[in-house]
């Protein structure tokens, strides 16, 4: 479940190809990591898009982890890994879908 419109406050910084920060695709829509929190831009906005499910993605081999060759994420307490098109979060031995 998707997190309701959470607008992130006082955001001026503006999130883009070019911005430094790493791009995460998520469904519809381009996420920016950026602070430990992911940013979507909405409606001349910028808001918190953050997800409570727990997803495992079945199947998945690859251990990631520092020099594994796909983007680190940091997102609150841990680190997520951008890998075909979603994020990867380790978790109780298995890896979920972000």
């Amino acid at each position: 479940m998707t997190v309701p419109h959470q607008e992130h406050p006082t955001h001026e910084h503006v999130h883009g190809p070019a911005c430094g920060h790493t791009q995460v695709p998520h469904g519809d829509h381009l996420d920016y990591a950026h602070d430990g929190h992911l940013h979507r831009e909405h409606s001349g906005h910028w808001d918190e898009c953050e997800s409570t499910d727990h997803v495992p993605h079945g199947g998945h081999g690859h251990a990631h982890g520092e020099n594994c060759g796909h983007p680190a994420v940091a997102h609150g307490d841990h680190v997520d890994y951008v890998h075909d098109g979603h994020r990867h979060a380790a978790h109780e031995g298995h890896w979920d879908d972000h």
